[in-house]
C-alpha cells in the first residue's frame, strides 16, 4: 500500500517488511486446528476482500486526518494500525443478517457492512443527509445492520446483549457483535451486560479491543493482569485470543465464535491485542507519543497489519499487480465518497428547526 508521509505514523512512512514477522504472520492462525482449517479454505476473492477492507479503513483515516490538517474539521478519532481488529471479525460474520455496533476505533466496520463511505464522512461534517441528520458524528444504519455507537464507552454492551437476546427469544438466527476497549472493561455497564449475556446464553460476540491505552492511561496503570486472557472465564463465557494485527487470525477466531453463537452455545469473548499508533484523537498525538518509549512505537510499527498481510498474500502467489488494482479501486471509492460528503457540506446544511425533531417521543 502507498505510504502517506504527511499523515501516516512515522513508523509506517518507510515501512520495510521484517522476514521473521512475515513468517510468524503465516504461522499464527495455523497454530489452532480449527483456525487453520478456516484460513486454508479461504479463496482468493475472500483474501482480497480482506485486503480491500484493510486499505479502505486506512484510507478513510487518511482523509479524516487531512481534513483536520486543512481545517475542514477540528479533530478525528482514528484507528490507524488497528484495522485488522475490525475488518477480520466483520468479514467473518454473515453480513446479510448479523448486527455490529462499532466503537470509535472500529468505524471501518460501517463500510465493511455495506454502508456508504460518504456517510462516515458526512457524520463528521454534520450534514442533513448524514445518518444522524447532522446531530452526531457516530455513524450507523439499521438498514445495513450497523447500530450507531454510544459515546459513553461500555454502555453499548448491554444494548448488544439485548439485541442478541431478541435473536435468541425469536429464533431469529442473527449474531450481534461489538468491541470493548481495554478501558471500557472497567465500566459498570460493561460488566452488567457481559454478566447478563453469559447467564442468558445470548448469541453475542464481544471483542476486547486491547490497544494498551485508555485515552491517556496505559494498560499497566488500570489493569493488574498482564492481559485479558482470563476475562472470559470470569464470566463463565467461551473465549479466544487472537493477534490483533493479523487479519486472518482475527477472521478465523470470529468465524468460530459466530458458529458457536448460531449453534445456541451462548456468547463468546474474543481478546485481541494491538497498539494505538496515534493519540486518543488527532488533538493529542504529541502527548500520546510521550506515553510509551519510542522503542514501543518502533516495535509495533514493524507490525503494520496491512504491510504484513500484503507480504503474506505475495507469499501465497498473489501478484503485486493484483494488489495494486485492488488498492486503486478502493482509492477511487474513497475519493468519490470524500467528494460526495464535501458536496453535502455545501448543499445539505441541516435546517435550524430540525434540531428539535425526533428528540422526544410522543
Amino acid at each position: 500500500m502507498k505510504r502517506y508521509p504527511a499523515f501516516d505514523p512515522l513508523e509506517y512512512q518507510e515501512w520495510v517488511p521484517d522476514p521473521k514477522l512475515v513468517a510468524a504472520f503465516a504461522k499464527t492462525p495455523r497454530r489452532d486446528r480449527e483456525r487453520r482449517a478456516i484460513v486454508d479454505a479461504l479463496d482468493e476473492a475472500t483474501l482480497l476482500g480482506l485486503y480491500a477492507g484493510l486499505v479502505r479503513t486506512r484510507l478513510q483515516d487518511i482523509v479524516l486526518k487531512r481534513w483536520v490538517r486543512t481545517g475542514v474539521i477540528s479533530k478525528a478519532w482514528l484507528g490507524t494500525g488497528e484495522e485488522a481488529m475490525t475488518v477480520g471479525p466483520v468479514h467473518a460474520l454473515d453480513r446479510s443478517r448479523d448486527i455490529v455496533v462499532p466503537m470509535i476505533r472500529n468505524a471501518g466496520a460501517c463500510a465493511e457492512m455495506g454502508m456508504p463511505i460518504a456517510d462516515n464522512f458526512r457524520s463528521y461534517l454534520g450534514t442533513a443527509d448524514a445518518p444522524s441528520g447532522g446531530r452526531d458524528l457516530h455513524a450507523g444504519s439499521l438498514a445495513h445492520r450497523v447500530l450507531q455507537p454510544i459515546s459513553h464507552v461500555g454502555d453499548v454492551v448491554p444494548v448488544v446483549t439485548g439485541m442478541a437476546l431478541v435473536s435468541r427469544l425469536r429464533a431469529a438466527g442473527f449474531v450481534a457483535m461489538t468491541w470493548i476497549g481495554d478501558g471500557s472493561t472497567k465500566t459498570g455497564t460493561a460488566h452488567e451486560g457481559l454478566n447478563f449475556a453469559a447467564v442468558q446464553k445470548v448469541p453475542a460476540i464481544f471483542v476486547i479491543h486491547n490497544n494498551q491505552v485508555a485515552l491517556g492511561t496505559r494498560l499497566a496503570q488500570h489493569h493488574l493482569p498482564e492481559d485479558f486472557a482470563g476475562l472470559p472465564d470470569a464470566y463463565g463465557m467461551a473465549g479466544g485470543i487472537f493477534d490483533g494485527n493479523n487479519v486472518l487470525d482475527a477472521y478465523a477466531a470470529a468465524r468460530i465464535a459466530a458458529e458457536r453463537c448460531r449453534a445456541g452455545a451462548g456468547p463468546v469473548m474474543l481478546v485481541g491485542t494491538t497498539f494505538r499508533m496515534g493519540g486518543h484523537a488527532t488533538h493529542d498525538e504529541r502527548e500520546a507519543r510521550e506515553l510509551f518509549p519510542a522503542e514501543v512505537f518502533a516495535e509495533w510499527g514493524r507490525k503494520d497489519p496491512i504491510g504484513l498481510y500484503e507480504e503474506h498474500l505475495r507469499g501465497l502467489g498473489v501478484a503485486a499487480s493484483v494488489l495494486r488494482d485492488v488498492e486503486a479501486r478502493v482509492e477511487a471509492e474513497v475519493a468519490q465518497a470524500e467528494q460526495e460528503a464535501l458536496r453535502s457540506r455545501d448543499e445539505r446544511v441541516p435546517a435550524p428547526e430540525s434540531a428539535v425533531e425526533g428528540v422526544y417521543a410522543s
